[in-house]
């Protein structure tokens, strides 16, 4: 990884990109350039599939002329003067948005903050291979494992360069490993399959390959003979891995985007109870090594630490300028790149843990389900209807005793705020964390 972004030249290109726009007529202009490099291995039954390499390298130029604004995108080669030209020419056609127009100058990052991104270590195609190998290997080596569904293993690196009229220049780059295994445990209709993985942005705090493969290897044999319960309902606790998904819909439901467009249920709850006193919810852009860690937003804009819910009282949403504008307020720094689109995204998201452990929670259930996968696309963010596919394990006198499968858990995301209680093992590494959850009176459809 020591090829890291070639500085000089990129900010060059950024910066001649945005006075091109300028002198073609632009009022402000805003450039970034994107670069990204990785290597992939996949195996399978102790064969290589695949081994990929990419690499890319794609600049966008974004424009205004008054409350007009128009964007284009093109590889970092091409001619600044023609791509400026291109992109004004399209702005002075297109219709006046009030809410568009660079960030605040004043709300620009300023200084540098060391969040330990990126690591430079190279990882070689035979590495990635071995790690691969040995990930499925010691996955097949756990009794009751039938067949792979594969193994793989990533290295790659990711780099921005952003450049805006009002005199903002910045750039920041980041790696990331990471390292898989799919097994199937059990034969026939009795057959089940699950995984696990790690990704890391430093290639020293990955999970070892025998590590991996022998959790997926356990995972799937332990829910051979699961069995349909019947319908009722239930008290119901997360996962960690599935709880995540909880904490993204939360992310989703407080998107400043989504609340402008009216499309969440929660746009009418600001200052208000939206979650139990149990929850509060924390976005940390600068996190040192934080998976979502990034020194300024897509805009340029300096962000920091923010209690997004505290004590279950809903403070932020994220805000993007264009977002925060249309909402009468101002942006938080959320403003994430899409190409040539911003748009509000959290960062270093967390549901941040309680004072009991996962076995308190578990043990203090006479009957329940401990979700462990959920599948299906049943989240309605207008509403905040959830129904999902779920499988787990059966909790009897406070105790997990049986695998579970073939079953759909349902309820509101309203009322499944109002009832998390968080656990005390919150994992960090993550870019959307959350401990396990427990939620009191969801609905079981089984037999």
């Amino acid at each position: 990884m020591a090829d890291t972004l070639d500085t000089t030249r990129l900010t060059d290109r950024v910066a001649a990109l945005v006075d091109a726009a300028k002198k073609a007529g632009a009022d402000a202009a805003d450039a970034v350039v994107v670069r990204g490099r990785s290597t992939s291995v996949s195996v399978r039954l102790g064969k290589v599939e695949n081994t990929n390499a990419s690499e890319s390298e794609d600049v966008s130029l974004r424009v205004f002329i008054g409350n007009r604004v128009a964007s284009v995108s093109a590889t970092a080669a091409s001619e600044p003067k023609m791509l400026a030209e291109r992109a004004v020419a399209m702005a002075k056609v297109s219709p006046e948005d009030p809410y568009q127009g660079l960030a605040d100058p004043a709300l620009l990052a300023s200084g540098a903050n060391d969040l330990d991104l990126f690591d430079a270590t190279e990882v070689s195609a035979d590495r990635l291979r071995e790690d691969a190998l040995a990930a499925e290997e010691a996955a097949l080596a756990v009794k009751g494992v039938t067949n792979s569904g594969g193994a793989g293993a990533g290295a790659g690196m990711g780099g921005l360069v952003l450049a805006t009229s009002h005199g903002f220049l910045g750039q920041y780059v980041g790696t990331r490993f990471s390292l898989s295994a799919s097994v199937i445990a059990g034969e026939g209709t009795g057959m089940e399959r699950d995984y696990d993985y790690s990704s890391r942005l430093h290639f020293a705090d990955l999970d070892g390959p025998e590590t991996i493969g022998r959790s997926a290897g356990e995972r799937a044999v332990k829910r051979l003979g699961a069995r349909k319960m019947p319908t009722g309902t239930v008290d119901v606790i997360f996962d960690p891995r599935v709880a995540r998904g909880i904490a993204g819909h939360l992310a989703g439901a407080i998107n400043g985007a989504s609340v402008a467009r009216k499309t969440s249920f929660l746009r009418d709850m600001m200052g208000k109870q939206v979650a139990s006193a149990a929850i509060t919810v924390t976005d940390e852009p600068l996190r040192r090594r934080g998976q979502a860690s990034r020194p300024f937003d897509g805009e340029g804009v300096g962000a920091s630490k923010l209690l997004m819910i505290e004590k279950g009282v809903l403070n932020h949403w994220f805000l993007s300028t264009s977002a925060a504008r249309e909402l009468g307020l101002t942006t938080n720094g959320r403003g994430a790149r899409g190409g040539s689109q911003v748009s509000p995204s959290s960062t270093n998201l967390a549901i941040e843990p309680g004072e009991r452990s996962p076995e308190e929670l578990i043990g203090s259930l006479k009957s329940g389900f401990y979700v462990t996968e959920v599948f299906g696309q049943g989240v309605n963010m207008i509403t905040g209807e959830y129904s999902r596919g779920a499988s787990g394990f059966w909790i009897e006198n406070g105790e997990l005793t049986f695998p579970v499968s073939e079953v759909t858990i349902a309820s509101n995301l309203k009322t499944m705020f109002l009832g998390l209680v968080p656990a005390n093992d919150l994992d960090r590494d993550y870019g959307t964390a959350a401990p396990t959850l427990l939620i009191e009176g969801m609905t079981l459809a089984g037999s």
